[in-house]
């Protein structure tokens, strides 16, 4: 079982631990750490356990993959099933709000299930804001006009998909567009599409399969330097437009829910 004595050598290293230590910890002799870490042993289903419980790893992940400096843990679920957050909290054990600006959106696709990568992030609090678990991500693009490039979208996190409304703000996280900021068009069903609805009308709705969606934040609050310039007064053009634009909203929502 070459595979967990590396494991097991670069996690107890990776923790700053002494063999000694290690086996305090579990409760053995220091002997039998060495035994495993230099494959002379094999550790028994239950000593193999409370290792992977030490390390906040699967079983599967103790034994199956390769641990080092390059590896990256996969996104984790409880035994229901239920997604499992990645969270830092502050000196009172408090949640922090964490900062996704635009320049971290792509290393986060990777890195929004590691809770060391989480901790790097930058983090603040919103007082204002009821209890519950909240990340910020910068806007970017046109796509949810008046909203400017570079406001910050406060999200609330979605742990239940079947909880997303029709019309709604959400910030998905997909695999295949990253980061982005819409309205939903339709309510959730597993192994289904969510369409994603942008404000500005010069961009199209377009469909996005579940598979490819990893996190799902309701967009609760919203943070901008820029300030919104005075209304224009309506015209019979704008007016005619704006028509126009809620017939096609509404007959896209009525198609969904058939």
């Amino acid at each position: 079982m070459r595979n967990i004595s590396n494991n097991l050598r670069y996690l107890r290293k990776n923790k700053g631990l002494t063999q000694q230590q290690f086996a305090d910890n579990m409760e053995i002799k220091r002997s039998l750490v060495g035994a495993y870490e230099e494959d002379r042993a094999e550790p028994r289903y239950d000593l193999l356990k409370k290792f992977a419980e030490f390390y906040e790893l699967s079983m599967d992940e103790l034994i199956n993959e390769t641990i080092n400096d390059k590896w990256k843990p996969k996104p984790k679920v409880d035994p229901s099933g239920v997604r499992v957050l990645s969270i830092s909290v502050d000196s009172e054990d408090r949640e922090n709000i964490e900062l996704v600006p635009v320049k971290a959106s792509a290393g986060y696709l990777n890195g929004y299930a590691d809770p060391e990568y989480i901790s790097e992030l930058p983090k603040f609090r919103l007082p204002f804001l009821p209890q519950g678990t909240f990340r910020a991500f910068e806007l970017k693009g046109d796509s949810m006009l008046p909203l400017q490039p570079g406001t910050l979208i406060i999200g609330e996190y979605i742990e239940n998909w079947t909880d997303v409304k029709v019309g709604e703000t959400y910030v998905f996280i997909t695999k295949s567009d990253g980061i982005v900021y819409k309205r939903a068009g339709n309510r959730y069903r597993e192994n289904k599409t969510i369409k994603l609805i942008s404000d500005n009308p010069v961009y199209d709705p377009y469909p996005v399969q579940a598979e490819d969606i990893l996190e799902v934040w309701k967009a609760k609050a919203y943070i901008s330097t820029t300030f919104p310039d005075p209304a224009p007064e309506p015209t019979m053009e704008s007016l005619t437009a704006m028509m126009a634009q809620m017939q096609k909203s509404i007959a896209q929502i009525n198609q969904s829910k058939n």
